[in-house]
């Protein structure tokens, strides 16, 4: 059985004002529950959630993140120059419906499985690597934070951590260990983890980053045109206790 290390909340606050006032994470907030987080369950998409992803994905769009994201897929020769192709190469690679489970219909996609989470027959969470729905959940009180990989000379996160591997519960399960970004942007993660996607047709890219004091592994599954999962992984750390 898994042990609770954390007797707090891993948030103690955040600023709810930036996320109802800044587009795009108005705009992602308003996906989060778009879908059945059970595999092996169909998804139904309706003509209004289809006009939400349509929204983040134009919010997202007008960012100078994503701007800057395009001008380098399209001087790698990995987007087209046009920007309503790109946006249709985005909702492909995010937001097309796939099967993870043989059989269970269009059950999955990679904006599910990376920033909502996904829960397989009832004893494994998958996915869930995204720090404000993390933090909506706990508010909830739906998730139980229970510790984290600390990085050297840290005994608990604090606000200088924007990297992190966390155990939690979530709908009655325990994931050991999933990590997650903290504090950035949607269109930040969007655009990493699109970029590494776009750089292979390997089922697996894991590409070495530096992102101010950060020493990443940046890992990128792939599931055909779409993304499979996609995190971050936190190399400079070398404390391997739970806290």
């Amino acid at each position: 059985m898994a042990r609770d290390s954390a007797l707090e909340p891993l948030f103690h606050s955040v600023n709810e004002w930036r996320m109802k006032n800044i587009k795009t994470f108005s705009a992602f907030i308003s996906l989060l529950d778009n879908y059945e987080t059970s595999t092996g369950v169909a998804e139904i998409v309706t003509q209004e959630e289809i006009a939400e992803n349509n929204h983040f994905l134009d919010a997202v769009l007008e960012t100078e993140v994503m701007q800057l994201t395009h001008q380098y897929l399209v001087g790698k020769n990995w987007a087209k120059l046009d920007f309503k192709d790109f946006k249709s190469q985005l909702y492909t690679i995010w937001f097309q419906l796939y099967s993870r489970e043989r059989g269970a219909g269009c059950d999955s996609c990679g904006f599910e499985h990376v920033f909502v989470g996904e829960t397989k027959r009832g004893h494994e969470i998958l996915g869930l690597h995204n720090w404000v729905q993390f933090y909506l959940q706990e508010k909830l009180e739906h998730i139980d934070y229970m510790g984290y990989v600390a990085r050297q000379n840290k005994s608990r996160p604090d606000e200088d951590d924007q990297v992190l591997s966390l155990q939690f519960s979530w709908k009655g399960l325990v994931k050991p260990v999933g990590s997650t970004f903290i504090g950035v942007s949607p269109e930040f993660e969007f655009a990493i983890y699109t970029i590494i996607f776009l750089q292979s047709n390997e089922k697996v890219t894991r590409q070495r980053v530096r992102i101010e004091e950060y020493d990443l592994e940046i890992v990128v599954y792939r599931h055909g045109q779409h993304i499979g999962t996609a995190y971050p992984v936190l190399l400079s750390s070398n404390n391997e206790d739970l806290y």
